[in-house]
């Protein structure tokens, strides 16, 4: 067996950086990604022109590879938009948020049809007006239902940070690949790579399963 990690020691902190930028391109994927997702959650049932491009918009990203939709709007729409030169890192960070937006705009719609109508009847016959509903009422409730699986679908967009790297984003699988070329040993830098991203991945899932069991208390908690 020819394992030697001497090669590879002095990389390590090199390789290990990237976990910031892996991080980086998660948080603002999510972040944004359920923003503009609740917005699309709200108008996405709507038999409108603005309804069926929201659905359009969703079967898009949801039906076409990721590796495809970063490929497409780093390299291919520059050469029709000469000047739209984007980064590969502020490309990550778009694609990754209208990504998870297309996935998290089903996930908070589900938690919007599970809140009971009867309130929101209710606010409307007090004559409560629609944002207000909207803040008080219908975000609190559809977050609650549906924070579980947005944890879930964070830890699932950090894993798919990997795939930032067919367009030279500097994250980790990207910089194992760039030793691998220096040292010509590929197994020490992917196992490096393998350890760091099951312990990043089960931290998050450790974190997603303690907020389940908070807002399952909580729920518990609520109906004594």
């Amino acid at each position: 067996m020819n394992i030697d990690f001497t090669s590879t020691i002095p990389y390590i902190p090199y390789i290990l950086q990237g976990i910031i930028i892996t991080i980086q391109i998660a948080i603002v994927g999510a972040f944004f990604g359920s923003l503009i997702g609740f917005l699309f959650s709200l108008v996405s049932h709507r038999k409108n022109f603005l309804g069926a491009t929201v659905r359009g918009f969703i079967d898009f990203f949801r039906g076409t590879p990721l590796i495809f939709q970063l490929s497409f709007f780093h390299y291919g729409l520059p050469q029709i938009f000469p000047g739209f030169l984007p980064t590969a890192f502020q490309t990550a960070m778009i694609i990754f948020s209208l990504n998870s937006s297309a996935y998290l705009a089903e996930i908070l719609r589900a938690g919007i049809e599970a809140i009971d109508k009867g309130q929101i009847e209710a606010a409307k016959a007090l004559g409560v007006s629609k944002f207000y509903t909207t803040i008080h009422i219908i975000i609190p409730q559809a977050l609650r239902n549906v924070l579980p699986a947005i944890v879930n679908e964070f830890i699932t967009l950090t894993k798919e940070t990997s795939v930032a790297s067919a367009i030279g984003v500097q994250e980790i699988l990207r910089r194992q690949a760039i030793v691998t070329g220096t040292t010509y040993r590929p197994f020490e830098p992917l196992l490096l790579v393998g350890v760091t991203y099951y312990v990043l991945i089960k931290i998050l899932s450790i974190f997603g399963k303690m907020v389940e069991k908070r807002l399952k208390y909580d729920s518990s908690s609520a109906t004594i």
